[in-house]
């Protein structure tokens, strides 16, 4: 019976799920991207985009055109070889083949490839900035679940502790050495401290559910990160300069340089519009021959043969051109033009909202960074200090002179000094991924 059990969970294992228990911060950030439905929906758009500019290549060239024709006339026709009236059931078939090009359109075919190229090149850029947004978002919640997991050690290493002074506590309070109101105290103590590692379990598992969430894989459903320590970091402030920033930013990010193609875009289109105005000059050529049972050679008086008649003797060859001149189209053309001239100057103003905005982000990820430097230096030296202050206060407490009550509060310093510092720690590492971010730096080994 065992080993049946056995055989059946073996059996059963592939149709279990998959479940990632260490990821590295590179490896979120890889399955996102694989994952990710706005990426893929961007690489659609992208081959669109790249069929669209073949489509414009191609109206550069003539159009072909085959036809192919049968008939089967039955009733009273005219004869021409005995000039009467007959009835008679008469068949013939046609073929032919066209070709047609444009000459001159109002270079209509000229700004058509250019906005698609620009399209293109449009598309590629949002597909690249929309790449690094994945990345950073996967990035924030990861580090985020990091630090959720860094507090909950924190929140349960002081549990211990709290619960620790509480036997010991117990243990003086029963022997007298100390009163039952410090026991009460300590007890309401390791309360709240069960407390905090509660709201911080839930938080963590919170962080985790929006990690995996961004990367869309159901094989994951627990995630234990994998991150360098504090101490494996490398925490030295970059020399800075804010102008140097917004003027990389501004010729760097991939969503700028994709507005100024959207420009260049409405600007063909706009062109496009006014060429309405210019005449169509065109060419075509055509070939078609036919056959008909009726055909007789007028010699012999004998039918002509299919081949005689298809390919030599009813042969019809053509060559044209025609000019198309607009004169009046019910001020279709005039509107058109009005409305690729109002898009055109919208994309303008999207360009100079872009810029400040982009503007405003580096300026306002600059001064993050400068602050959470300082918070750096300062978070340290608080974490020294309040180390120190709880050991004095726990030495006092243990040799009766201060009380349960400051000995908690230096206590709870202490663990706020520590949350302090790993806060500051990977706001530091974070801030400096945010700055690339910005500036359009970010580079796609995503690593600290």
């Amino acid at each position: 019976m065992q080993k049946l059990l056995l055989i059946s969970v073996f059996l059963l294992i592939p149709f279990l799920g998959f479940s990632q228990t260490s990821l590295t911060i590179e490896q979120a950030i890889n399955i996102a991207l694989e994952n990710n439905y706005q990426i893929k929906q961007a690489e659609n758009n992208r081959d669109l985009a790249d069929t669209r500019v073949r489509s414009a290549q191609a109206d550069f060239l003539p159009s072909l055109s085959a036809g192919f024709s049968g008939s089967r006339n039955v009733g009273r026709q005219f004869v021409q070889e005995d000039l009467s009236f007959e009835d008679r059931t008469t068949y013939g078939l046609g073929g032919s083949v066209n070709a047609n090009v444009t000459i001159f359109d109002g270079f209509a075919n000229i700004s058509s490839l250019r906005a698609a190229r620009a399209n293109k090149e449009s598309e590629e850029l949002s597909f690249q900035r929309l790449k690094e947004n994945v990345m950073f978002d996967t990035a924030s919640r990861f580090l985020e679940l990091v630090l959720n997991n860094e507090l909950l050690t924190i929140a349960k290493s002081n549990l211990e502790a709290s619960s620790s002074q509480l036997e010991r506590i117990t243990a003086q309070v029963e022997v007298g050495a100390r009163p039952t109101v410090d026991q009460y105290n300590q007890e309401s103590v390791v309360a709240n401290d069960e407390l905090a590692v509660i709201q911080r379990e839930n938080a963590l598992e919170v962080s985790k559910a929006r990690l995996i969430r961004i990367m869309q894989d159901d094989t994951i459903t627990e995630v234990e990160p994998i991150m360098p320590t504090v101490e494996e970091m490398a925490l030295m402030p970059l020399d800075l300069n804010l102008q140097e920033m917004i003027s990389a930013a501004l010729e760097q990010r991939s969503d700028i340089r994709a507005q100024e193609y959207n420009i260049e875009s409405n600007f063909q289109n706009y062109r496009i519009a006014r060429g309405q105005h210019l005449p169509t000059v065109s060419a075509s050529a055509g070939i078609n021959g036919s056959w008909s049972d009726q055909l007789r050679d007028p010699i012999t008086g004998e039918t002509v043969t299919f081949t005689d008649q298809f390919f030599d003797q009813n042969v019809r060859r053509s060559l044209g051109f025609s000019i198309q001149i607009p004169i009046f189209n019910r001020w279709n053309t005039r509107t058109n033009i009005e409305s690729a001239k109002v898009q055109l100057r919208n994309s303008e103003l999207a360009m100079d909202n872009v810029r400040f905005q982009v503007t405003e982000e580096v300026r306002q990820a600059y001064n993050d960074y400068m602050s959470i430097v300082k918070e750096l230096e300062s978070s340290e030296k608080a974490l020294i200090a309040a180390e120190r202050a709880y050991e004095t206060e726990q030495q006092r407490y243990e040799v009766g002179s201060s009380t349960l009550i400051e000995l908690n509060q230096a206590n709870a310093n202490y663990v706020q000094a520590q949350s302090n510092r790993i806060q500051a720690v990977y706001n530091f590492v974070f801030q400096e991924k945010l700055l690339d971010y910005y500036i359009g730096q970010l580079d796609p080994e995503f690593q600290f």
